[in-house]
């Protein structure tokens, strides 16, 4: 008899998820929110509550509430992490997820999956020192060690398949249409 697989990923609601938002494209519009309080200096927090899915307006089951400013080193009083770390921890925790997801699906039993996400950047251009640096990252990597009932290989199609379905990475990774506007 197989052994039961279980990352704690309901695979099959997914699944059906899939299916079902195929034949209702309307559906599958989602909008995410944030709203952003300025405390002082640069230190702000976010919260994120509400959003819009499957057709009408939804919850969390909690609020969820972030600090971010900057460093100490930038004359801030390091209250949060700062918000280009933010987009580190979305891509860590996006990968992650579609990790445990395919794993569920393929059968593969998880042990343990910790990842590193190191994003260079060169922060003259952020601060106006040199206008031909961009403001943004550089490059980003993610190193993943994972410990699973697999072949290396498996292991690799596993983090590709992730990588493939990631919402985090393709936005980093590909122009996303953004405006600014005041109210």
């Amino acid at each position: 008899m197989a052994a039961t697989i279980d990352n704690g990923v309901n695979v099959q609601a997914l699944l059906d998820a899939r299916e079902a938002l195929a034949g209702a494209p309307e559906a599958a519009q989602f909008t995410w929110r944030t709203s952003s309080k300025w405390e002082n200096g640069v230190h702000s927090t976010t919260s994120i509550k509400n959003f819009f899915g499957l057709g009408e307006e939804q919850s969390h089951k909690t609020e969820a509430v972030f600090d971010a400013d900057h460093p100490e080193i930038f004359a801030a009083e390091d209250t949060g992490i700062t918000p280009i770390e933010y987009l580190l921890v979305g891509l860590a925790n996006c990968l992650t997820a579609g990790v445990a997801s395919v794993a569920q699906n393929r059968g593969i039993q998880l042990r343990s999956v910790e990842s590193t996400v190191e994003g260079n950047h060169d922060i003259r251009g952020m601060l106006g020192v040199d206008s031909d640096v961009r403001n943004g990252f550089n490059d980003v990597k993610v190193t993943f060690k994972i410990d699973a009932d697999a072949s290396p290989q498996e292991i690799e199609a596993l983090v590709a398949q992730s990588q493939k379905r990631s919402a985090v990475f393709d936005a980093l990774t590909n122009p996303t249409e953004v405006t600014v506007e005041v109210a």
